[in-house]
């Protein structure tokens, strides 16, 4: 099977939110994209002391069993994610590879203290989940404002791009394309 398969962990956004993911990344990545239900224990790479998930468990976890099947493979998390030397992540992908997760649960305005509004969610999950992937092609943190491959350190920085690549990392990831 090839194509990327979208894992759901302990997501409570439902269906909608993997389906909006789905049409994005088929039509930015050019694959088939399907949801696909974990083949692993999401839980044990919970951090107790941190009331956290370690997102580079979670990565190993992704990369093996079902997920040798895909081109490539994206964990899409409900829950706050973290890596030791920082607070949070947004986010961790092999850099080249094939696996990545992302979190939903600091992209939710609710979190800041704001209304739920799932327009604004669905913007910030497709970019976040672009920017994740991209790095599993190889790409790197990008200069250029717009390109969804720019460092987002805070929410407010994902707001400000665009959930495609500028043209240099495009042709990175669909060289001719």
């Amino acid at each position: 099977m090839s194509g990327i398969a979208l894992v759901p962990i302990h997501l409570a956004e439902g269906p909608s939110l993997l389906r909006h993911l789905e049409k994005r990344l088929a039509a930015t990545f050019g694959l088939a994209v399907e949801a696909r239900r974990p083949w692993f224990d999401p839980d044990r790479a919970y951090d107790a002391s941190r009331g956290q998930y370690n997102s580079t468990l979670v990565l190993a976890q992704l990369q093996g069993g079902a997920g040798e099947a895909y081109d490539r493979v994206l964990g899409v998390a409900g829950v706050d994610l973290f890596i030791p030397v920082l607070s949070y992540v947004f986010g961790e992908a092999q850099l080249p590879g094939r696996a990545a997760v992302m979190s939903l649960h600091r992209l939710a305005p609710e979190i800041y203290g704001l209304p739920a509004d799932p327009a604004r969610l669905f913007a910030r999950a497709v970019k976040e989940a672009v920017h994740e992937l991209g790095h599993t092609y190889g790409l790197i943190h990008c200069r250029e404002p717009g390109c969804v491959m720019r460092s987002s350190t805070y929410v407010e920085e994902i707001d400000l791009k665009e959930e495609r690549f500028c043209a240099a990392c495009g042709r990175a990831v669909r060289p001719g394309g």
